[in-house]
């Protein structure tokens, strides 16, 4: 990728301003950033110059966030399906995690996980794991950008001793990385049923001093609810609150299980809920009230979650998911319109990681983080309006360019460094380890 050049598109859709689809538009990049965004004559005109990319049947849009994942989990896709959450982690997954997981298992499975991604136009993921060193690792070999978490639960594992240890290796990492420009950091405790009242304490004060978004599973089942009435005499958000864990960093994950009240107390505390569709079928969590969440005022953006319970991560399908049951939910077809879907999927997730300045729209100034589509076909022909395809009837198939700071990682469908994510064999390495594990 030259220090300069011109993306010239059929659409671009910069998401800032709200609503606005640009036809027959350039973005201008120049050192990794967007220079300008301008119709095709008079970007020729400027930069008479630059070499120009040509997408002539495309549009072209802020690369995707996914606000939550466990991205080295894409090593055990479809290892315990069709379980409900609590039995599918006490029986498989922790299990699994406690025999197999290692730095290596880590950075192989999260380098698997940036190829998809990449070829699915995700350019930002923020992650929940072990070995956070490692997944830093294969996301800088990747090109991605990623927000990583400074994991913390109650339990001993292969990483950590304690949730003291935990936060020391976490907070030492960040101590190294943070001025990294393709780097941000969260701390994340696992859940309130993970995570004691002590430690909360200690993360409440970190996040106080060091700044950081707070990513955590949050009412995410009626088993959570109950669990918390039964051992804390209040429900998981109520909690928080009392530890004073609400703010605008608080990024609640699934938020399914929300009262009126509770969905007017994360809105006024500025906090944004990771709203993960497919994980929430799959697990048989629940719905969660998006519609209501969007009308107070909420920031929304989409996750994934992990490869063992969704089985993709695949923020294409999210979006299509998030708009069709927020309408089902809600009675109300108006609801989650495509282009506040496409928000949820950019800026939104980057404004719950705190880089709302940075990425998430097509403005001047920002990374160029982009994700162009063909919308060419007879499964996508005509095209009346480009984000309604976008949301509607494009998939991650449909992916052909994707950018991370102005560098090219995928070209016409395909990973430019396919080389480095050569992980064929090292995937079924890991799949006969686990395949064989009588936990699985």
């Amino acid at each position: 990728m030259p220090d300069a050049c011109l993306i010239r598109a059929r659409w671009v859709v910069p998401v800032e301003p709200g609503g606005a689809v640009l036809e027959d538009h350039a973005v201008a990049v120049r050192d990794g950033r967007i220079e300008a965004v301008l119709p095709h004559d008079a970007a020729a005109s400027r930069y008479p110059e630059r070499d120009a990319i040509e997408l002539p049947e495309h549009v072209l849009i802020p690369g995707l966030v996914n606000a939550h994942t466990h991205a080295a989990m894409s090593l055990m896709r479809g290892l315990a399906d069709d379980l409900p959450l609590l039995r599918w982690l006490q029986e498989h997954v922790w299990p699994a995690e406690m025999r197999h997981v290692s730095a290596q298992f880590v950075r192989d499975g999260t380098l698997l996980a940036c190829a998809e991604m990449l070829r699915g136009g995700i350019t930002c993921f923020n992650d929940m794991y072990f070995y956070p060193e490692a997944a830093l690792e294969a996301v800088l070999e990747a090109g991605m950008r990623a927000a990583l978490g400074m994991i913390v639960v109650e339990f001993a594992s292969a990483y950590a001793s304690d949730p003291d240890d935990y936060l020391e290796k976490g907070l030492a990492l960040r101590d190294r990385w943070r001025e990294h420009p393709q780097l941000a950091f969260c701390l994340a405790p696992h859940a309130p049923y993970t995570v004691s009242d002590a430690t909360f304490g200690k993360v409440a004060k970190l996040a106080g001093e060091i700044d950081v978004p707070l990513h955590l599973h949050l009412h995410e089942t009626a088993d959570e609810i109950e669990r918390s009435l039964a051992e804390h005499g209040v429900r998981p958000l109520e909690r928080l609150r009392r530890l004073g864990l609400l703010g605008p960093g608080l990024i609640a994950v699934h938020a399914i299980h929300l009262t009126a009240d509770e969905i007017v107390l994360l809105a006024r505390h500025g906090c944004s809920v990771a709203h993960c569709p497919s994980s929430n079928l799959k697990l048989a969590s629940g719905f969660a009230p998006v519609a209501r969440l969007a009308a107070a005022g909420v920031n929304l953006a989409l996750g994934t979650d992990g490869a063992a319970s969704n089985n993709r991560l695949d923020v294409m399908q999210e979006m299509r998911l998030a708009a069709l049951l927020a309408k089902a939910v809600a009675g109300d077809a108006r609801v989650m319109p495509a282009h506040a879907a496409l928000r949820a999927a950019t800026l939104g997730g980057a404004r719950a990681l705190g880089l709302e300045g940075q990425i998430g729209s097509i403005v001047p100034g920002k990374w160029a983080d982009l994700t162009a589509l063909r919308l060419s076909g007879a499964e996508l022909t005509p095209c009346y309006d480009p984000v309604s395809h976008l949301v509607y009837a494009a998939g991650r198939e449909h992916v052909s360019d994707v950018w991370v700071g102005g560098h090219r990682l995928v070209a016409d469908g395909i990973l430019v460094n396919r080389a480095r994510f050569d992980l064929d064999t090292r995937a079924e390495l890991w799949q006969n380890s686990l395949k064989t594990d009588p936990a699985s």
